[in-house]
């Protein structure tokens, strides 16, 4: 079961909106039943409930226990736009990662176009909940390389072969990781970054380089 945000008011836990719902219709869940969830305040509650409807679940708190899942680094995961599958991929198991946030890029060489704010969103939102994160990743663009640049801190593109590994930078508070296409980046993005970093000597697919590298940048 996935770890569901709840308010505290008082001693109890108050679950709303889609997750009620889901709590309600999907997992049948039933006065009297203990589970766990997430205080995004820093806290994992076990909580009974007590009352349950499709619009808010209501429970007694019956221990509580500091949780910080967070990563010390805050990490930006600039992925290219992928095919949907595969940009669906790298935002469900890089939120699990530790992601801080996404910015999907649209590269020279993106085969996909359009934005599904809501969906990646969702997704996001239902993958911090499975690895029991406090927050949910934001996710913005599609954007060009520069716009990109110029919103995101301390860039790090990604290039197979480059003269130093991502494990070995200097790191000082964020990082975003730009993650080309399977085409890779053309020579005039590679132009745009200052600082290229590899994950080895292997060739990883787009979607299997995020979620190493996301793993590596935060320290995993």
């Amino acid at each position: 079961m996935p770890f569901f945000f709840a308010e505290r008011e008082g001693g109890r836990a108050v679950i709303r909106g889609v997750d009620a719902a889901h709590l309600t219709r999907s997992l049948r869940a039933r006065p009297g039943e203990e589970i766990q969830v997430v205080d995004p305040e820093g806290w994992l509650l076990t909580v009974r409930l007590e009352s349950v409807t499709v619009t808010k679940v209501e429970g007694a708190i019956l221990a509580e226990h500091e949780h910080r899942p967070e990563p010390a680094w805050h990490v930006v995961v600039a992925i290219s736009h992928l095919p949907a599958a595969s940009l669906e991929y790298v935002l469900s198991r890089c939120t699990e990662v530790g992601a801080a946030a996404f910015h999907v890029v649209q590269a020279e060489r993106s085969v996909s176009r359009g934005a599904r704010p809501e969906r990646w969103q969702t997704i996001c939102r239902e993958a911090a909940m499975l690895a029991g994160r406090l927050r949910v990743p934001t996710v913005a663009g599609p954007s060009p390389l520069a716009a990109v640049l110029h919103d995101q801190p301390n860039p790090v593109m990604l290039v197979r072969g480059a003269p130093q590994e991502l494990s070995a930078l200097p790191r000082s508070g964020a990082i975003t990781l730009l993650i080309g296409p399977e085409g890779g980046w053309t020579d005039e993005e590679l132009a745009l970054v200052e600082t290229h970093a590899g994950l080895g000597p292997r060739n990883l697919r787009a979607d299997t380089a995020a979620i190493v590298a996301t793993a590596v940048a935060a320290g995993i």
